[in-house]
């Protein structure tokens, strides 16, 4: 295993200019406080590349504000790279390690169902998980998070699609694909329901109130921030996790990623199918998502207030890829849409029915995915598939238009929405349901 360490001291390169200065000394830190990963080195190259140097003089000059960030706030994601989430972490040592899974599961559920008094004598770990668990931050606003919400389930089990879509672009770097990687919970046959238990974790987060303590969303949020603590524990354990190149497993700033993943990534697709999202409906997901990465621990360094500061960072992530996952995130690349695949056995009705949704995940998948990157892997062939979502456009946009125009229309077609995505839900894991638990076992 590779330790953080005093190799890992590299901030920027030696005379680069970084946001109009001029940087002419790489300073060295003696704790992951001021640590950036190694692969950090791709971004600050990146920017001097003359195709991104023409790109940034050109939206300042059409647009009016440069498409990178401020230095102090690529840092402040660099060094989230190694934030992670103490409070769980003593919640597991505590809890987990001393009483054993069953019982800290147990008490766990207990605590989530009933609150904290059900809970004799509750340990100080705990105690400590549920005051940031209940805790309601000052930018918190209801109001906002709900129409963030209605926004999300609006899309119906389309959104499933496009983060399984988005998700197999982020498959190869390695800080990403290795931890998917040794805990086999994205290849082969389990790639499926691992991908459902995500998305039964974005319906509950969706549904109204999902996000009030005690509702579905807010406890499979919790369940989930315990859980990234066993796979940040194994991963971080392996041999093959390399801490200075990448950071620590399941960080602060790469969950920061998922979150913008879910919400202005999200929405961006959604109207590339016809969805009208305005601007405030953008701003109302990034609501949504960040409260729900308050509740997973997730509480980064910097997280963009607007849709501009949103699409800033995502170039951030962008422009610091190194493509470096190979065979591994080749494997998960093309894991995922066999996962779709019909499977033996199975009666004709359902095999028809299987048959059919495999190949609208197809048509999503090429849609949505560069064609460059699609035809570069072994993938299925698309055509006529990739029309489908190209077809939904009239239908969405009348749709959504309608929504924001009859206040009867919006609520019938919420409600239908609700009732499309779980009953695919119910389909595609066969009436079983999310867990939420850590795998005990590394595939090797």
């Amino acid at each position: 295993m590779t330790h953080v360490g005093i190799r890992n001291t590299f901030l920027m390169p030696t005379g680069i200019h970084f946001g109009g200065v001029m940087v002419t000394a790489a300073p060295s830190f003696a704790s992951d406080v001021d640590r950036v990963p190694d692969e950090f080195h791709t971004y600050w190259q990146a920017l001097e590349k003359p195709p991104v140097r023409r790109a940034r003089a050109a939206c300042q000059a059409l647009l009016g504000f440069d498409p990178v960030p401020t230095p102090e706030q690529v840092l402040r994601f660099g060094r989230g790279h190694y934030d992670t989430d103490p409070t769980a972490e003593a919640f597991v040592a505590e809890v987990y390690d001393v009483l054993g899974t069953v019982e800290g599961r147990r008490m766990l559920d207990t605590v989530l169902d009933e609150g904290l008094a059900a809970v004799a004598d509750p340990p100080p770990s705990l105690v400590a998980l549920m005051a940031e668990l209940t805790e309601e931050p000052e930018w918190l606003d209801w109001e906002l998070l709900e129409r963030g919400a209605k926004v999300l389930r609006g899309f119906g089990p389309a959104v499933a699609s496009s983060a399984g879509s988005g998700t197999l672009l982020a498959y190869t770097e390695s800080s990403i694909a290795k931890p998917l990687s040794l805990t086999g919970a994205y290849a082969g046959v389990s790639a499926l329901r691992r991908f459902m238990e995500t998305q039964r974790h974005t319906f509950d987060i969706s549904d109204p109130g999902g996000m009030r303590q005690g509702a579905a969303g807010w406890k499979s949020s919790a369940r989930v921030r315990v859980m990234h603590v066993f796979l940040r524990r194994r991963i971080a354990a392996h041999t093959e996790w390399d801490t200075a190149a990448w950071g620590q497993p399941i960080n602060q700033s790469d969950a920061e990623m998922t979150l913008l993943s879910g919400s202005v990534v999200m929405a961006l697709s959604m109207r590339a199918i016809g969805h009208p999202v305005t601007r405030r409906d953008i701003e109302a997901l990034m609501h949504l998502w960040r409260y729900v990465g308050h509740v997973m621990g997730v509480r980064p360094r910097w997280y963009p207030q607007t849709v501009r500061e949103a699409v800033q960072l995502t170039l951030v992530y962008f422009l610091k890829r190194t493509y470096s996952a190979g065979g591994e995130g080749i494997e998960l690349i093309e894991s995922y849409l066999p996962a779709f695949r019909p499977q033996p056995g199975t009666g004709w009705r359902r095999r028809i029915r299987d048959e059919v949704n495999y190949r609208v995940q197809i048509g999503y998948t090429r849609y949505w995915l560069p064609g460059s990157f699609y035809r570069s892997h072994d993938m299925p062939f698309a055509w006529p598939w990739a029309l489908h979502p190209l077809l939904q456009i009239p239908g969405n946009l009348a749709v959504g238009v309608a929504r924001k125009m009859n206040s009867r229309v919006d609520s019938a077609v919420d409600r239908l929405a609700r009732s499309r995505r779980e009953a695919w839900f119910s389909r595609e894991m066969d009436g079983q349901e999310s867990r939420f638990s850590a795998r005990e076992q590394f595939r090797r």
